[in-house]
């Protein structure tokens, strides 16, 4: 069985790909992982387009865990998994979870051949609250 997919959404273009590498050197190769951040300009922002190019890369039947920086982010996550639509749009949750952090620790559990339910709530642990 393959292992659940992590997606990581930053305002940034640079946080996301350097949360992306972090996993990649913490957790190995064994996590379908993609990431996507920046606007078309180069600068700040989240593009549901790329989001949804995002989860195709790191698509797994096992599901996707998408990781979010800011408020636009999960907004448009949460717009790129209903424009995806079932029965995929069953297999994703965005996690409230602290970016890098859960990001590793989500891709850590999928790792070990972990539940989407695992991964998700291994993630969450790390939210305030």
């Amino acid at each position: 069985m393959k292992n659940v997919g992590i997606v990581i959404v930053s305002h940034s273009a640079k946080v996301a790909e350097g949360t992306a590498d972090m996993v990649r050197q913490m957790v190995g190769e064994e996590v379908p992982l993609a990431w996507c951040g920046g606007n078309a300009d180069g600068g700040l922002g989240t593009q549901v387009g790329e989001i949804m190019e995002a989860i195709d890369r790191a698509w797994s039947d096992a599901g996707v865990a998408i990781l979010v920086d800011l408020g636009g982010a999960e907004t448009n996550s949460e717009m790129a998994v209903e424009m995806i639509g079932e029965p995929r749009s069953a297999k994703i949750v965005i996690c409230n979870a602290p970016i890098v952090e859960g990001a590793v620790m989500a891709a850590t559990e999928a790792s070990g051949g972990a539940s989407l339910k695992e991964v998700v709530a291994t993630a969450h642990e790390l939210a305030p609250a």
